[in-house]
């Protein structure tokens, strides 16, 4: 029997301290950049993006993929980019992130989910967002990475 796999993730993560540097003037190149780093990657990028002060990503991932291997080389890739391209000499991504499976039923409902980031954070803040991502998928937490 061949192996046949479905392996999707939600992953987010924002600026260190939740800095709002992501402009909405270059932040759609940046998302693009990352599904292009992700599909470079050998992954299988859905969709990018984000508000700004972090990034929401849905993409695909091999049996042989390491998730915490990706999200750095993207992390990585995705900081020269901004500093190099964009100019913001300073930048960094916070250290961690979180990541959630996601089913293929649920596939189109986090694509919509974070095509309406802009609308979404005219109401709730990233903070307050991910707090919820967490409660949702039964994820245990330190609110002292919440300060």
């Amino acid at each position: 029997m061949s192996t046949y796999l479905s392996l999707h993730y939600h992953v987010v993560f924002s600026t260190k301290n939740r800095v709002p540097c992501l402009d909405r003037k270059w932040r759609d190149q940046l998302h693009s950049y990352m599904g292009g780093t992700i599909k470079g990657l050998g992954g299988f990028p859905q969709n990018t993006g984000g508000w700004n002060d972090h990034v929401h990503l849905l993409f695909g991932l091999k049996a042989t993929h390491v998730l915490s291997d990706i999200v750095r080389e993207l992390k990585k890739a995705s900081t020269v980019w901004l500093r190099d391209e964009v100019g913001l000499r300073n930048f960094h991504w916070q250290e961690g992130y979180a990541a959630f499976t996601v089913s293929h039923r649920e596939r189109e409902m986090i694509r919509s989910y974070i095509d309406r980031q802009e609308e979404h954070h005219g109401t709730r803040t990233y903070k307050e967002e991910l707090l919820s991502l967490l409660a949702d998928h039964g994820v245990e937490y330190d609110l002292k990475y919440f300060v």
